[in-house]
């Protein structure tokens, strides 16, 4: 008699990029320059790369929707500074009561509050990394675990992966780490020679601010090598049974960003700001080397990372599971996908898409509609007045995107 076979569940490495958009990402096609990463484009070749992800446009808000499936409007969390409320059920906390036979991490940028005790609040079991939302040098920072935060002069990027090997490499149970590094974020620096291909570049901070494109290659470059190191660290074994997840938090900064206008990078909710690379790869990927168009909100990471855990779940809050997309291109998937961002006056600007336009409000009253399938770039806007009278087309495309946001955000 055959014993039945063994159905091991998947370890999950989320892994999160820091101010890395479309522009700065191999893959795309959108940057003239691009950095060398041959562990991302290893997982594209193997996977699958997602064109229609959106993010939020700063970092707490994107962290603050995976972590609970929920839009910032309903979480609290709209923009950076803003505190995650404890009364939250986190991922983590969701996969504790529903998939229990996972052990969970969360290592580096948690950016979500400044108290030393909120991951564990939320239900993380361990923390390790950064409270804050940047560091003013990659090389000396403040470093938090357990509860106490001490200075590192560790190179930032090679601590968090450093702590990432040696918390996997002591699992015995299948593991969910989420592993949020900072880089790319400001500041623009060379790191260590032998993360990155940018060659020697002079390090004062004059020739940085004058050119400071090649130094934020330099810094994705090494968080790519650093990424190559823990998936190399794992038995073939252990990599054969692992799932990745790789995206950016927002849109790359205005300083180095290509393409995009600058007013339209980081921080906005125009394309430069919230499509942010995805490229998921590993076990239970049966598609390779593909690319894939479906509407994907940061919102659905949770659904699909509890669906990945084994929990039978396709939609919690704001979050609609996209498990299917990783075996059947033809997996059905969202009608719109949504972003906000609050401005300090206390309202925010916010969008919708749909499969062919995207409808922007801002809060200075500005208003924008954009035909995608005729730009990507969101040009022109089909509301100025030099545009107008909509078609009847897009009247009714417009109305239906303004029906779907008062859904969402009554």
């Amino acid at each position: 008699m055959m014993e039945p076979p063994i159905i091991t569940k998947p370890n999950i490495l989320l892994i999160i990029a820091d101010d890395m958009g479309l522009d700065a990402t191999p893959g795309y096609g959108i940057g003239p320059v691009q950095p060398s990463m041959p562990n991302l484009q290893n997982m594209m070749d193997n996977g699958i790369r997602f064109n229609n992800f959106w993010s939020n446009p700063v970092c707490s808000p994107t962290r603050a929707t995976i972590l609970t499936g929920k839009y910032g409007i309903r979480n609290g969390v709209v923009q950076v500074g803003d505190e995650l409320p404890t009364s939250e059920t986190s991922l983590q906390k969701y996969l504790d009561t529903n998939a229990p036979a996972y052990q969970s991490a969360v290592i580096g940028k948690w950016h979500l509050s400044t108290d030393v005790n909120h991951p564990t609040n939320l239900g993380i079991n361990y923390f390790a990394g950064l409270m804050n939302g940047g560091v003013q040098d990659y090389n000396s920072w403040n470093f938090t675990q357990s509860g106490i935060t001490t200075t590192s002069t560790a190179y930032i990027t090679t601590q968090f992966t450093d702590l990432a090997i040696d918390w996997v490499s002591e699992q015995t149970e299948p593991w969910f780490l989420w592993l949020a590094y900072n880089a790319p974020h400001t500041p623009f620096h060379l790191p260590p020679t032998d993360l990155h291909s940018q060659g020697n570049l002079p390090t004062d901070q004059a020739s940085i601010d004058a050119n400071p494109l090649p130094y934020y290659m330099a810094m994705i470059e090494s968080l790519d090598t650093e990424m190559g190191r823990l998936i190399n660290s794992m038995s073939a074994e252990e990599r054969a049974n692992t799932i990745i997840i790789f995206i950016g938090d927002n849109g790359t900064p205005n300083q180095v960003a290509q393409i995009y206008n600058s007013t339209r990078a980081k921080g906005t909710v125009f394309k430069g700001g919230i499509n942010v690379p995805m490229v998921i790869a590993g076990k239970g990927v049966d598609r390779t080397n593909e690319t894939e168009d479906a509407l994907i909100n940061a919102s659905d990471l949770f659904a699909t990372i509890a669906a990945i855990a084994g929990v039978n779940i396709l939609e919690i809050n704001d979050s609609k599971s996209f498990i299917n997309l990783l075996t059947d291109a033809s997996a059905e998937s969202r009608e719109y996908i949504y972003a906000e961002v609050g401005k300090d006056t206390g309202g925010s600007d916010y969008t919708i898409r749909n499969a062919t336009h995207k409808y922007i409000s801002r809060d200075n009253g500005s208003e924008f509609l954009f035909d995608l399938e005729a730009n990507e770039f969101e040009n022109p806007n089909l509301l100025n007045a030099n545009q107008l009278p909509l078609t009847a087309a897009n009247e009714a495309i417009r109305d239906e995107l303004l029906l779907k946001l008062e859904e969402i955000r009554q």
